[in-house]
């Protein structure tokens, strides 16, 4: 009890330093938290809405590109007697600038399935549902949201056409996990989402609910043999699972990058409570010499971290859970840019997150604070009482640092070049080299230490040698904040060079992919990449510019199989526009003659390392004569999906899918032509149709802004390892502040003015700055090197260019000695306005 008493005296008497270490604490939580709700609330929106719409369905009958026929279903359910068996069309409408996913179903065959689309208040709503054009149902919550009541009449936006639809009753989900996944969902009949979405005679796929065993084994054989050609049976959670590990690669880095804000404050942590074990040497040593057993000092010390750790975790998943629905929106934005379109709404911290935050919290205190107490409890009670014997242990240890240092970074490395262990090995390989760097710190600020004095003696004249002196003098504090400084500048050095390096390769990409002056798509973005099909009238009336200008077809798909998905791009392109693709690997010449037929197929960076595939090997894809192998011509630099692409001609794509639909067009100008004057003639064309057309800047430009928002969740995790830094750094000085108040009083005293004082400590501030900012820079650059070639190749598959700049290399270096400076402001002043007699006041 007296012990306890004695450690919460000395948190109470020192509150700015708790408060510091609890902020802290705090900000480290509030990052991991908040980016694991983010991507949560995400990967749960999916799964929660993936898993209620398939429903109770254990296989799906899917498609190519153009669906299934309707013939499909009626012989699956009257000829083979598969009952549990309902068809589905599916899609998107955009309603009031949000996106909802229209769900076309036979409510007399959902029963065995579904349960929110066979369940009715009366008997008004289905007739209604089937026999008025237009009538879909929703949640009452969504409606009343968007301002509508059951009877309104409302318009949405679905394949570029307005279309104008009727409430006709509200949804009916039995329980509240089913309500949240249907928050932005419509359901209407089979027909009427044939005729919004334009499939006439076609399905998306057919779900199906199969017995185990033997039974459900000879149905399965059964419906799979009367499937068309262009037909597959998978499992119901097939791409469900596909899409979620689409994402796993851009969870796992925001992961990573938030557990670097947690590292940064275990610095902080260990300064705080490192400092209050030094400030209570005589008192510990005291206690030692009365009798109190090592273990009650080790407890003591370990209580007050566990207090710190709790209000600091608290305090963080507070903060978490406001800063989380801002990351959600960056993380949702972020998906339906690179991925899908999903709606996230309402989506609460679960208690696994919270508890997640908490332990790495109070765990990180506790790991932060275990050198401070062992310090505490290992020297015997003489040794305690003396404070050189603290200084020179640490000095004493720097060799030892040194080494362990040197390994971690050897065993990283090891982890880099073998290849194995995927993105965690590359992640662990990173953390294991910044970790050991930062045990290389101490022995740096030593020898930068003494290579600068005579710098700062130029400067500052006999208070430089000081400062300089003083830096070393305190090496076990100013060791510590000089590496937490260095993690936190070296991450934004290392993420910078990344992202500008990523963001000269993708320009310089577009100037070799996007080659024709005026692109024209569909204007609804409902399915993600996917572009609904562009009317073919408008189509056959926009090609009628042949002649003029040059014009190129072409179409996105995702082609469903047993064993994942791919996506297929096929394009008509000219042999000149064709030869200026981006090849890695491949002879341009010679993969055009085998490409232009449709024989072979190119394939992007990111499918050729994902599977293992190099010119000369084959891609399987399911087409509707069946599954054919397409020997693979080339490989081509790609940067718009990191699943990887397969390009195909149109003449090859139309021939192997029976599928004639165009979702996206692009001119180049004849002579004569400017591509302003082509740009309008494309527009006046186009009529009134809902379509997108743009410049090739303007298309350019909106790549880039889509790449810039991409990484503006990253741009917000490294400001606040920064700030994580700042606050570290604050600590450091104001413990130092406290400790060495004796030793600047007795400077005082001898007749330093307190201007003086203050020139010493800030002094000692920007030479902290100024190795942290210099120590960095080589870790900056070896963190680049291995987020570009280990760990975006591992998560991405996609080569990236490496461009380094002196600005950014200048920029770091300034914001480093900006940092500690403005954190070593408040702690000089208090020592500048300290009163020598006071400081000098022997405390207990």
């Amino acid at each position: 009890m007296i012990l306890w008493r004695a450690g919460m005296r000395n948190v109470l008497r020192h509150p700015w330093l708790t408060v510091l270490a609890v902020l802290g604490v705090a900000l480290g939580v509030a990052v991991v938290t908040a980016v694991d709700h983010a991507n949560e609330a995400a990967q749960r929106a999916f799964r929660l809405a993936a898993e209620t719409v398939a429903g109770r369905a254990t296989h799906q009958v899917v498609g190519g590109p153009t669906g299934l026929a309707e013939d499909l279903y009626r012989k699956i359910r009257v000829d083979l007697r598969v009952r549990g068996s309902a068809p589905v069309v599916s899609g998107h409408l955009q309603l009031s600038g949000r996106t909802f996913q229209l769900i076309g179903i036979d409510p007399f065959s959902e029963p065995p399935i579904r349960s929110f689309s066979s369940r009715f208040a009366d008997r008004g709503v289905l007739t209604a549902l089937l026999t008025r054009p237009g009538a879909v149902l929703m949640l009452e919550e969504s409606a009343a949201g968007l301002g509508l009541k059951r009877g309104a009449t409302f318009a949405a936006d679905s394949a570029g056409v307005r279309r104008r639809l009727e409430l006709a009753g509200y949804l009916d989900p039995p329980d509240e996990v089913s309500r949240v996944a249907l928050a932005s969902m419509l359901v209407c009949d089979i027909a009427t989402a044939q005729e919004l979405l334009g499939g006439a005679g076609r399905l998306s796929r057919i779900d199906l609910v199969l017995p185990d065993g033997e039974e459900g084994a000879r149905a399965l054989r059964e419906v799979r043999g009367i499937l068309p050609p262009g037909a597959d049976i998978v499992p119901a959670g097939a791409r469900a699972g596909a899409l979620d590990q689409m994402t796993r690669a851009f969870r796992l880095n925001l992961r990573a990058l938030s557990l670097l804000a947690l590292v940064v404050g275990m610095f902080l942590i260990y300064n705080t409570m490192t400092f209050s074990v030094v400030r209570r040497r005589r008192l510990i040593g005291m206690l030692r010499a009365l009798g109190v057993s090592r273990r009650e000092i080790f407890a003591m010390v370990c209580a007050e971290a566990l207090v710190i750790g709790i209000v600091g975790s608290v305090a963080g998943l507070a903060v978490g859970a406001l800063l989380g629905s801002e990351l959600t929106r960056l993380v949702t934005r972020t998906i339906n840019d690179l991925y899908f379109v999903m709606e996230v709404r309402r989506v609460p911290l679960l208690p696994g997150e919270l508890w997640k935050g908490a332990f790495l919290g109070i765990a990180a205190t506790l790991a932060a604070t275990m050198p401070a107490a062992l310090e505490a409890t290992a020297a015997p009670p003489r040794a305690v009482l003396s404070r050189s014997q603290v200084e020179s242990r640490s000095r004493r240890l720097v060799p030892l640092a040194t080494s362990c240092g040197g390994l971690l970074m050897a065993a990283g490395g090891v982890l880099f070049l073998t290849g194995r262990g995927g993105i965690v090995a590359g992640f662990v390989g990173l953390f294991a080299v910044i970790v050991g760097y930062t045990l290389l710190v101490p022995a740096a600020v030593m020898l930068l230490s003494a290579l600068l004095r005579p710098l700062l003696e130029l400067l500052l004249g006999s208070l430089g040698q000081m400062a300089a002196r003083g830096v070393v003098v305190s090496l076990s504090r100013t060791g510590v904040a000089t590496a937490a400084l260095v993690v936190a500048v070296s991450a934004g050095i290392g993420v910078g060079i990344m992202v500008g390096g990523f963001r000269l390769t993708v320009q310089s990409w577009l100037q070799n992919w996007l080659q024709a002056d005026v692109y024209l798509t569909s204007a609804d973005r409902g399915g993600g990449r996917y572009r609904p099909p562009l009317n073919p009238a408008l189509v056959r009336r926009l090609s009628g510019l042949e002649g003029r200008a040059q014009v190129t077809l072409s179409r996105r798909v995702r082609i469903e199989g047993a064993v994942g998905a791919a996506e297929v791009f096929s394009v008509q392109v000219p042999e000149r526009n064709f030869l200026r693709y981006p090849f890695k690997e491949g002879d341009p010449a010679a993969a055009w003659r085998r490409f232009k037929g449709g024989d072979a197929v190119l394939i992007s960076e990111p499918y050729s390392y994902r599977h293992h595939l190099h010119p000369g090997d084959s891609v399987t894809l399911r087409t509707s004569r069946g599954e054919r192998s397409f020997p693979v011509a080339g490989v081509i630099y790609d940067y718009g999906s990191d699943t990887g692409i397969v390009i195909m001609s149109r003449a090859g794509y139309v021939a192997n899918f029976a599928d004639e639909s165009v979702d996206g067009m692009s001119f180049t100008a004849g002579p004569g032509l400017t591509s302003q004057r082509l740009l309008e003639l494309v527009r006046e064309r186009a009529g009134g149709e809902q379509v997108m057309v743009v410049s090739n800047a303007q298309l350019r430009q909106a790549t880039v802004e889509v790449f810039d928002r991409t990484f503006a969740i990253t741009g917000v995790l490294r400001m606040l390892t920064m700030l994580v830094a700042f606050v570290g750094i604050l600590s450091a000085l104001m413990a130092m502040q406290v400790e060495r108040a004796r030793e600047l009083a007795v400077l005082r005293a001898v007749g330093l003015t307190p201007g003086q004082v203050w020139g010493v400590v800030c002094g000692e501030t920007l030479l902290i700055g100024l190795i942290a900012g210099l120590l960095s820079i080589p870790l900056g650059i070896v963190e680049a090197l291995v987020l570009i070639y280990v760990v975006n190749l591992r998560s991405f598959g996609w080569t990236m260019q490496l461009a380094i700049t002196p600005a950014q290399l200048g920029q770091a270096l300034l914001l480093s000695v900006t940092a500690a400076f403005l954190a070593g402001i408040y702690p000089s002043l208090r020592i500048a306005r300290t009163s020598p007699a006071l400081a000098l006041k022997e405390e207990d």
